[in-house]
């Protein structure tokens, strides 16, 4: 069997081949060209300060505090909303891994964020939610460690956490640094 190659046919496969090329030259893969835009877990307008410190588990994973005006912390019982709309996938009390209450959001084609440590948890498993929509309050819950409040946040790609991307910004390893909100804004 012999295949005719038409102008058309050799034209789509050009493109398809620049297509290839170009993403293995870059690095950027059809998974990642697929990161839904994830904002700040946090309401319009409030900056915060993320850590993702050398140890912190796992890895990739940011903790995010408030701060006041004299520069206390002031996080506690502050509103967490969904960094992407999803669909929540689990609402619960851990009592083995330290995150205490936790809430998991699928956003689909594999990515999922994590919101652990809360105070209060305000979805169920099941309910469907905006970017912005409020999920939960700031706490330190935990059953295995004594906590100061802070949110602990995980951007999850098909299973593993990775390194984050809020608002265009890339949360690379062991940094320390503020973020204004857009969420919602």
């Amino acid at each position: 069997m012999s295949l005719t190659f038409t102008a058309a046919r050799w034209r789509a496969l050009a493109l398809l081949t620049v297509a290839a090329v170009a993403g293995a030259l870059t690095g950027v893969q059809p998974a990642q060209a697929a990161r839904p835009g994830f904002r700040m877990p946090f309401l319009c307008g409030q900056t915060w300060q993320g850590n993702n410190w050398n140890g912190h588990s796992p890895a990739h994973s940011i903790d995010w505090n408030h701060y006041d005006a004299n520069g206390s912390p002031d996080d506690l019982s502050r509103r967490v909303v969904a960094s992407a709309g999803g669909t929540v996938l689990e609402s619960y009390y851990s009592t083995t891994t330290g995150y205490g209450n936790t809430i998991v959001i699928g956003h689909g084609d594999g990515w999922r964020t994590r919101y652990a440590h809360l105070s209060e948890r305000l979805v169920a498993k099941g309910d469907t939610v905006n970017q912005g929509t409020v999920i939960g309050k700031v706490g330190a819950s935990s059953a295995k460690y004594d906590l100061s409040p802070h949110l602990h946040y995980e951007q999850i790609h098909d299973g593993s956490v990775v390194v984050s991307v809020v608002q265009g910004v890339t949360w690379s390893d062991y940094l320390k640094r503020n973020q204004t909100s857009t969420n919602n804004c």
